[in-house]
């Protein structure tokens, strides 16, 4: 398998919820109107607590400084990884699940933080930047290593990356911090761009004003399956620690439950498939009982 460093330098941020409005105009932009800008990685997440930005350093430039806007120190870079000759694959496992264990896990061992955004055709996996000759020394063993330069996929320069390294003793990895399940339903979908202006007054509703899809105008798949979501951290999780997506992916991944996985600014969280979600918590709970 290959794994693709891609070339944007990546900035995580968090909107509060009260300060939605001041950036709204940056966000539309950012979001329907990619002709007008520069940006070439944009995410928008919303949770109860704020609104989290994953976006590159042409991208944050459309959005004002303002009291509260809160910004991660470092820069990120993102990973992915490519399977079957140039684009991800489709197959089960999804999500997190398929990387739990040859990305996931080996970075957590070297104790790299890692930052996770699953979609519906890929994940990537975020890295500080400042951490990149430790990740590639990781997983140079598993993946061919390929950086994005220009919109072109050439080989990654690995000299030098190898030595002085040493190889960490595994330990287990318990659950550490509390879970819990709220009751929603998510849907979990892709739209091709060139249907966006079609859709971009409901889907504006939704970003700004807390709306909802209309039943049957997006689909997940031919069986509209439905997800429910683990919630992990019951204070706010910060960017430091080692090894949290790897708390969750590996019993996931251990029981062949796929599972998409997102990082926020405060907290992080796992979609399970609706059928699985008392295994699952099953599962994590006998991980975190491991460690107490």
């Amino acid at each position: 398998m290959e794994l693709h460093i891609l070339e944007h330098s990546l900035k995580v941020a968090s909107i509060a919820k009260e300060g939605i409005q001041i950036c709204t105009h940056g966000l539309i932009k950012l979001a329907f109107l990619p002709s007008k800008t520069r940006c070439k990685f944009f995410s928008l997440t919303e949770t109860p607590e704020d609104y989290t930005i994953i976006v590159d350093e042409d991208g944050f430039k459309e959005l004002p400084q303002s009291e509260y806007l809160s910004v991660a120190d470092a820069t990120w870079l993102a990973l992915n990884v490519v399977s079957g000759g140039g684009s991800a694959t489709s197959s089960q496992p999804i999500g997190v699940t398929k990387i739990a264990k040859s990305v996931i896990a080996p970075l957590a061992d070297h104790n790299i933080s890692v930052f996770m955004l699953s979609t519906y055709q890929t994940d990537f996996i975020l890295v500080r930047e400042r951490d990149l000759p430790m990740v590639m020394h990781t997983l140079s063993s598993e993946f061919t290593l390929l950086r994005v330069v220009n919109g072109e996929t050439v080989a990654a320069n690995c000299s030098g990356v190898t030595n002085g390294f040493v190889k960490p003793k595994l330990v287990p990895r318990p659950i550490i911090h509390p879970l819990s399940s709220p009751s929603n339903m998510f849907c979990v979908t892709s739209l091709d761009p060139d249907t966006l202006p079609s859709v971009a007054t409901l889907l504006m509703d939704v970003m700004f004003y807390s709306g909802g899809f209309p039943n049957n105008v997006l689909f997940t798949s031919a069986s509209g399956e439905l997800w429910k979501m683990v919630r992990i951290g019951g204070q706010p999780l910060g960017f430091d620690e080692c090894g949290i997506v790897a708390q969750i992916s590996e019993p996931l991944a251990t029981a062949d439950i796929p599972a998409y996985y997102i990082s926020t600014f405060k907290f992080d969280h796992a979609l399970v498939p609706e059928e699985n979600i008392q295994s699952v918590i099953g599962a994590l709970r006998t991980n975190e009982s491991t460690g107490q």
